[in-house]
């Protein structure tokens, strides 16, 4: 579903209004990245030290359940990102939606005020609103799935078109 025809959903903020069908639309081109590769190229690595395919779509559902928790929510959580290699394509597919539906039902339902509360980033130590945390969630994401978007490339596999 492209920007256009997405249906209006009640959110509680005008910035999550704004932002949320920018995070759909992020959503719906990973689905289409994860989609667009074959389900035997999802081991393929294009180095020794890169991450596989899977690994990649692995990591940005794992992570943006994680980010969202700790940076939107201000929840307490440990990392626990899934084997990669003992999931098949459509496992890993259903772990994208679920992180990605956990991300926009905390979109849909967060209050103004927890945006507003200020959060540490743990890498850079920069403070940030959560507000602007789910813009780093949807910047993962985009990082590691244009990192896929190029191992379908490597494969000489047309990619999902960008939609922006």
């Amino acid at each position: 579903m492209s920007m256009q025809g997405q249906t209006t959903i009640k959110t509680k903020s005008a910035f999550t209004k704004m932002y949320l069908p920018v995070w759909q639309e992020a959503t719906e081109h990973c689905l289409a990245v994860a989609e667009a590769m074959p389900a035997d190229l999802y081991a393929y690595k294009p180095t020794s030290l890169s991450k596989t395919f899977a690994e990649q779509m692995v990591h940005i559902a794992a992570a943006g359940e994680l980010l969202t928790k700790r940076y939107v929510q201000g929840m307490e959580v440990t990392p626990n990102t899934p084997d990669a290699s003992k999931m098949t394509k459509t496992e890993i597919i259903a772990l994208l939606q679920k992180s990605f539906a956990y991300t926009t039902k905390v979109i849909q339902t967060i209050e103004q005020e927890q945006l507003d509360e200020l959060c540490i980033m743990y890498h850079s130590k920069n403070e940030v609103s959560r507000a602007f945390a789910l813009f780093y969630v949807q910047d993962h994401m985009a990082n590691h799935r244009a990192k896929a978007n190029l191992y379908i490339r490597m494969n000489n596999i047309n990619p999902p078109a960008y939609t922006w």
